[in-house]
């Protein structure tokens, strides 16, 4: 199938309830700069204060309502925060809309949005709904459009943090739905998607024998070969479906959605060791079996050789994955927004850290630890 001609994700847009709270996350904790903000004018047109995090090549816009009406202030009434769009830089715009409308996407405007800056650069782009909930996907064409967004006003230096944890990109994004094949089929009719990866277990190993505990899932993982973007796409399975993780996810985000953004460094240990130094951030916790049987593990996926110590990824609680004799990936994930904000309205997202060392995977051997982490963190908060 042709293809979009997506060049990258250029940015992710979050709907947020409290902007100064939204700033300290990112600024103080995330060390993220903020690089400009909307203008006056924009922000009483669209009835939302807008903001700009930046991170190496991982950019980040947050908008919190100012009064009733606007995108941001729909978002809240319906969901915590969350993620409303995803925008696509692509190479020619107006064959993306083709492609799209001609395999029956749902395109929201009725024409291109067009803008020019005072030295001459364009700016076009168009959105589409999804079957992301309620989060959209915006693409965008830029030929010397310097300005960050129309309306939007650069900061003239940035403020804030300065990526001492080493952001590189957004790695993949993945998502949460009760049925996975409507998305999984949506990426590839219309998008134009491939598949990548999949995956299913269940992190109780004996249900057979009438065992109580434990949730299960499938995951799939499309992509577009031209970009390399990702998304990770994942349903609950049978038993216990009501209680799997999966499920949980929706009902407190109140349907389906993004659940986490893979953010990607060069160098994970010293990154996780100054993000553990830093209070207000926390990290799902990994059961010490993982790291008792780790060596074995290693063994039979076929790694003979990793650059980091056993012990120091034990203390970090840093997860290892790969298939191959020098070629792994390392992850961490960290707890969800709700948890490290205090408040359950911050949602479920959460963040995920990870290195990829030759292996390009999804870390299927620590998919069951992850879940089961997860699983523990939300049992936490049902009895506190």
């Amino acid at each position: 199938m042709e293809s979009l001609g997506i060049i990258k994700v250029e940015s992710v847009h979050w709907y947020v309830r409290d902007m100064a709270r939204t700033r300290r996350f990112y600024t103080e904790l995330m060390d993220f700069a903020e690089i400009g903000e909307s203008s006056p004018e924009l922000t009483v047109r669209g009835r939302q204060h807008s903001v700009v995090f930046k991170a190496n090549d991982v950019q980040l816009i947050c908008s919190a309502p100012v009064g009733e009406g606007g995108r941001a202030w729909r978002w809240l009434q319906k969901h915590p925060e969350g993620v409303g769009t995803v925008n696509f830089l692509v190479k020619d715009v107006e064959k993306t809309w083709a492609l799209l409308e001609a395999r029956g996407g749902t395109i929201i405007d009725d024409a291109l949005q067009r803008f020019t800056d005072d030295k001459g650069g364009r700016l076009a782009f168009f959105s589409i709904t999804t079957p992301f909930g309620n989060t959209t996907f915006r693409f965008l064409q830029r030929d010397g459009y310097e300005a960050l967004y129309p309306g939007f006003s650069a900061h003239p230096s940035p403020r804030g943090g300065h990526n001492r944890f080493g952001f590189g990109k957004i790695d993949h994004i993945t998502s949460n739905f009760r049925t996975l094949q409507p998305m999984v089929l949506w990426l590839k009719h219309v998008l134009g998607f491939e598949e990548f990866w999949n995956i299913q277990f269940h992190t109780e190993e004996e249900i057979e024998q009438g065992n109580q505990h434990g949730t299960g899932l499938k995951s799939q993982v499309m992509w577009d070969p031209h970009s390399t973007v990702k998304f990770a796409n994942n349903e609950p399975s049978r038993p216990r479906f009501k209680q799997s993780q999966i499920n949980v996810f929706v009902e407190d985000q109140r349907g389906e959605g993004i659940q986490h953004l893979a953010l990607l460094v060069k160098d994970i240990v010293p990154a996780v060791r100054e993000m553990r130094k830093t209070n207000g951030l926390d990290f799902l916790g990994t059961p010490a079996a993982y790291y008792d049987y780790l060596p074995e593990r290693l063994v039979k996926s076929g790694i003979k050789r990793i650059d980091e110590s056993l012990d120091e990824l034990r203390a970090l609680q840093i997860l290892i994955d790969g298939h191959k004799e020098h070629q792994y990936l390392l992850q961490i994930f960290m707890k969800e927004n709700g948890h490290l904000m205090k408040d359950r309205e911050a949602g479920p997202f959460f963040y995920e850290i990870i290195e990829r060392k030759g292996d390009k995977g999804f870390g299927g051997g620590n998919f069951k630890a992850l879940f089961e982490s997860i699983e523990r963190a939300q049992a936490a908060a049902r009895a506190s």
